[in-house]
């Protein structure tokens, strides 16, 4: 057996304990999962660490370990940076501004999912709310779980030559199976241990890096002799190995990634969920100094990449390949030595942690839609909790296998996040700001804003974004602003058609503000 077979093995070992970890898991909370708010809430049982680290893991995904380091080597720190920066901010204002007050108004409606608070803050008996909001979830988190099972699979392929599908489709298994098991319980507590594992990997890739580089010099000279690689104003075009400005207008678009935090599901069930509200406080300052020291890690490593070929340490990667940089620094690492092997395999496992931590709290959130907000609220069907137990283990499966068929022709997990990210930012971002802040907002004006915020991702991105100049920005800013407009006015317009229901919202509101 040669040395590289002998190091592949050692790293797939590391790799295959983790993923049986994680199955493990799913067993061993299969039987604290006696109702459906369990499986999909956890019974608001959440203790604050775990709430912090399940919701930043839940929200980093694949991209923080494939797609940061990616864009960082390809294009140098401006669109890195300011893209963090927007998540930053966006993290910390999330957790300040909406986390308290959505946990305590969805456990004052008894709501266990987002599209149930929608429906129940604006009293919608015909229940158009639930049924637009599930059809949004589900939508846009079957690219967004695609994304993970195609990092999964450019995983595997990469790293030991197997073919992509079947290393997708093996890694997909092993999710679905944790998930539809364990629950919200079983999600939450994986996505603590992935953030430890997430961070280790970071670490370890990014101190191993800077010393194969030549060191911390060396990885400044490099990306120094780059144009605009190092000036968050310019852009380093890889083509022509030219500087391009950054305006003020890409700046702001770039940022708005932050915007997306506001009507991301997974993220808000987490706030839904926490045992006690009055740590939260704990969970903002734990959630944000992680995000920050992790993105920042995350955008050295693309940084030291580049360091890394340049002196040869590595080979040259085609920037469509500018993804695979931390998985080329994971092979370096397991060909000096047995015990580097594994540590190389513990890092490769932090890319399936991250992968893992997004794709099973967006299937919990997608199978909830379809068996709380469509089959028991929208169609009224009477079912007992243990039918939908076993409904809503069904939806995570049959969900998991319409992903599996999105994610079978490889791609940018960058650029289908991006995608996914806006449409769930600019449907339920103004959507939820409204409900949660605005007295007067009406079911009319949630149900518009949210089929406007939604619709006009896809008329942005496909119809106007190429026209290029002016309008070549992210399609979430348009779309946030569009959705937040509509939903104001029509709620001002649509105000005496929901006169009847007035009082009682708008007590309600204030009742629930003056607990503050």
């Amino acid at each position: 057996m040669s040395t590289l077979q002998s190091h592949q093995i050692l790293m797939m070992v590391a790799m295959g304990v983790y993923l049986v970890g994680m199955i493990v898991l799913g067993i061993m909370y299969s039987g604290k999962n006696r109702s459906t708010a369990d499986f999909y809430l956890g019974g608001r049982k959440l203790g604050p660490f775990v709430t912090a680290m399940s919701a930043e893991a839940s929200d980093m995904s694949s991209w923080l370990l494939l797609g940061l380091p990616g864009v960082a080597l390809a294009t140098g720190l401006p669109e890195a940076f300011w893209t963090a920066l927007g998540l930053g901010i966006g993290t910390y204002i999330n957790w300040l501004i909406v986390a308290k007050r959505i946990r305590r108004y969805s456990q004052e409606l008894g709501a266990v999912t987002i599209p149930e608070f929608f429906s129940k803050r604006y009293r919608d008996k015909n229940h158009l709310l639930s049924l637009v909001s599930a059809l949004v979830i589900i939508i846009f988190f079957v690219p967004y779980v695609a994304s993970g099972f195609n990092a999964c699979g450019t995983l595997f392929s990469s790293l030991f030559g197997v073919n992509y599908f079947w290393a997708m489709l093996i890694s997909a298994i092993v999710i679905l199976a944790y998930t539809s098991l364990g629950g919200f319980l079983a999600a939450s507590t994986s996505d603590l241990i992935q953030s430890v594992v997430m961070t280790v990997a970071l670490v370890v890739v990014v101190v191993f890096g800077i010393s194969s580089a030549g060191g911390l010099s060396a990885v400044s000279s490099n990306a120094s002799s780059l144009p605009g690689f190092l000036n968050v104003f310019q852009g380093y075009d890889p083509a022509t190995g030219t500087a391009a400005s950054y305006t003020p207008l890409v700046i702001v678009s770039t940022m708005a990634w932050g915007l997306g935090y506001f009507g991301m599901p997974h993220i808000l069930l987490r706030f839904m969920a926490i045992r006690d509200e009055k740590k939260l406080t704990l969970s903002r300052r734990v959630a944000t100094i992680w995000v920050f020291i992790a993105m920042g890690v995350a955008i050295l490593i693309g940084v030291v990449g580049s360091a890394m070929i340049a002196n040869g340490a590595i080979g040259e990667i085609p920037t469509a390949d500018s993804q695979r940089i931390i998985i080329k620094i994971a092979e370096l690492l397991a060909s000096k030595g047995v015990l580097l092997a594994l540590v190389a395999g513990v890092i490769l496992s932090g890319i399936l942690a991250a992968t893992m931590s997004t794709a099973d709290s967006q299937l919990l959130a997608a199978a909830s839609s379809v068996t709380q907000d469509l089959l028991r609220d929208t169609f009224r069907l009477k079912i007992s909790d243990k039918v939908s137990m076993i409904i809503a283990r069904v939806t995570v499966l049959l969900i998991g296998v319409v992903a599996i068929v999105w994610a079978r022709a490889e791609g940018s997990v960058f650029s289908i996040v991006s995608f996914a990210w806006a449409g769930f930012g600019a449907a339920f971002g103004p959507t939820m700001l409204v409900a949660l802040f605005w007295k007067r907002g009406t079911k009319w004006g949630a149900l518009s804003g949210m089929l406007v915020g939604g619709g006009m991702v896809f008329i942005w991105k496909y119809l106007v974004r190429p026209i290029g100049g002016v309008f070549d920005i992210y399609e979430l800013l348009p779309a946030f602003i569009c959705g937040i407009l509509v939903n104001v006015i029509v709620s001002l317009l649509t105000q005496r058609s929901v006169r009847d229901d007035r009082d009682e919202i708008e007590e309600e509101f204030k009742t629930i503000k003056a607990k503050e």
